[in-house]
């Protein structure tokens, strides 16, 4: 059982949902830009945005980490 789960663990494809959590962080974001930019709120307005952006880069830098490295390593390992 236990080989089983470090096969999964470092040889499977599963594990991309991490980058799912700041694409949510941005969504909110976005959601509060739109809700600031709609009662003419520039503080609502201003958070949303820094909101957005973070929430958005932290999704690429989630992928980058748990998708490319883990790939870059594994072609690495082959050679």
């Amino acid at each position: 059982m236990t080989r089983r789960f470090r096969n999964v663990f470092e040889e499977g494809e599963e594990g991309h949902a991490l980058p799912f959590l700041g694409a949510l962080v941005g969504s909110v974001g976005a959601v509060l830009l739109g809700i600031g930019a709609a009662n003419d709120n520039s503080a609502l307005d201003i958070t949303g945005g820094i909101v957005t952006a973070v929430g958005f880069l932290t999704a690429n830098i989630l992928r980058h980490v748990s998708i490319d490295w883990e790939l870059f390593r594994r072609t690495e390992d082959k050679k």
